[in-house]
């Protein structure tokens, strides 16, 4: 790949808009005002980009190149350390809780919360697609499409092979070092599982070996201040990462493949925005201020946004749940690691629910019959558990759906060239619901901070960046 001069000046107009970040960090400005900064000024480039050099453009695709070693570096880091953040974090945990029938209480109520939200964005999904008379019937496809479709339907058997037992199995830790690594789709409840064996069989000799627990929970504390420095450091390059990979997105979009299907897009977002009116709706049910809830989580949400990964976004929801929502640490971690793979409201509720609504009509059913919407709604629930929390888990989400209910798969390859687009949003609602889900757990078990969550005070990355 050569270095043209146009690409030369689109990476030093990048590199200018890193240094104003920068400056803006040096001056203390706050962390969600530099995530806004950074996300604002990655679309006014990347549309720039569009409006100079076209799309598809060599240029574009070059400079892309090259910010994705800012924007993809910055996922991997965070990708890096969620595995021990999860493990250190519900160990610690449980350590300080030595109550199991606490930890029974977070975990029913975090999983009931995320299993209930993705059943009400399957009826908001089928309900959008409905109103904006989305339909598959007479879509014509391309190259791309059809090849998307070739894939779905490679991918069928293994979405057939699914089944709730399976399911439950596959988040049984066999090898928990492999797991460690992220090897598998479930990886992240089966650390989950455990770290949550690991903090039992402690406390389980902190009566009978009181010197041999208080030496590995003295272990444990040090661990877990070494790894949330780790996250701090880590989290500082967020308005960094946001501003390459927004620019990345808008300067790589097909303007007038979003175009073509503008209506889905536009059916998607607005079930996106009414399930995340749902998730405040919780919130004030609660008994906490919807606005000011909003405002602390958004930095969270940009990121999820920009980067596409639910998983990727668990160090800084763990953050923002226990630093600005007044979450204890042991909540937060449960509701980000669960949120991550069970009961996605965006990937697995949503979305599988349109694309069935819209693909039932080309098989001759009438999606809005009661005998269809029941088992849709049912097979989504029991299915958003186990989706991958990484870009692309919606794909098998839908695919788990549409076979359970003998749909053409192949048809969901039309969406490809908006799958981007959409994706954005899923996965901005999927970490809305897992904080939501630790949120309202809190409030229910009374064990939510007021005090952190109506102070005004900046998050505490900011105060450690100060401190620094």
């Amino acid at each position: 790949m050569t270095l043209n001069f146009p690409v030369i000046l689109n990476l030093a107009v990048a590199l200018g808009v890193c240094f104003l970040l920068y400056k803006m960090q040096q001056a203390h400005a706050s962390f969600t005002k530099r995530v806004f900064t950074g996300l604002g000024l990655g679309v006014l480039l990347g549309a720039a980009f569009q409006l100079i050099y076209g799309a598809p453009s060599p240029t574009i695709t070059e400079t892309n190149a090259y910010l994705d070693i800012v924007g993809t570096g910055y996922v991997k880091l965070l990708q890096m350390i969620v595995m021990p953040l999860i493990m250190v974090s519900i160990i610690a945990a449980i350590l300080k809780l030595r109550d199991a029938s606490s930890l029974g209480k977070i975990s029913a109520l975090t999983i009931g919360i995320l299993m209930a939200t993705t059943m009400v964005a399957a009826g908001i999904g089928i309900l959008m697609a409905e109103l904006f008379g989305l339909s598959a019937v007479g879509l014509t496809a391309s190259a791309a499409e059809v090849a998307r479709g070739d894939y779905l339907k490679g991918h069928l058997n293994t979405a057939q092979a699914i089944s709730l037992p399976s399911m439950i199995i596959s988040f049984i830790p066999a090898n928990p070092f492999l797991d460690m690594t992220g090897a598998r789709k479930t990886s992240t409840i089966a650390v989950v599982l455990f770290s949550i064996f690991v903090g039992i069989s402690a406390t389980g000799i902190a009566a009978k070996q009181p010197e041999i627990f208080d030496a590995f929970e003295r272990f444990i504390k040090v661990a877990h201040a070494i790894i949330m420095r780790m996250v701090t450091l880590v989290l500082r390059l967020t308005p960094f990462g946001v501003f390459a990979l927004m620019t990345q997105v808008v300067a790589g979009s097909n303007m007038e493949s979003i175009v073509k299907l503008l209506g889905f897009v536009t059916a998607s977002y607005s079930a996106l925005l009414l399930m995340f009116c749902v998730h405040l709706l919780l919130i004030g049910a609660s008994g906490l201020n919807a606005v000011r809830y909003v405002k602390k989580i958004f930095p969270v949400l940009a990121f999820a946004f920009t980067s596409r990964t639910s998983a990727g976004s668990i160090p800084m929801s763990v953050q923002t749940q226990t630093g600005r929502l007044g979450t204890p640490e042991g909540i937060a971690n449960f509701a980000a690691s669960f949120g991550s793979t069970i009961g996605q409201n965006g990937c697995a509720g949503i979305y599988p629910a349109m694309l069935a609504v819209m693909i039932a009509p080309t098989v001759g059913i009438d999606p809005m019959s009661w005998s269809f919407i029941v088992p849709l709604i049912a097979i989504i629930t029991v299915g958003s558990v186990g989706v991958a929390g990484v870009g692309g888990g919606a794909t098998f989400a839908a695919l788990i759906v549409l076979s359970a209910m003998d749909l053409p798969v192949a048809l969901a390859g039309l969406l490809i060239s908006i799958e981007p687009l959409i994706d954005m949003g899923r996965t901005a609602l999927n970490v809305s619901g897992s904080i939501t889900a630790g949120t309202v757990t809190s409030r229910v078990l009374g064990q939510t901070d007021m005090a952190v969550f109506n102070s005004d005070a900046a998050v505490n990355l900011d105060a450690d960046e100060k401190a620094a």
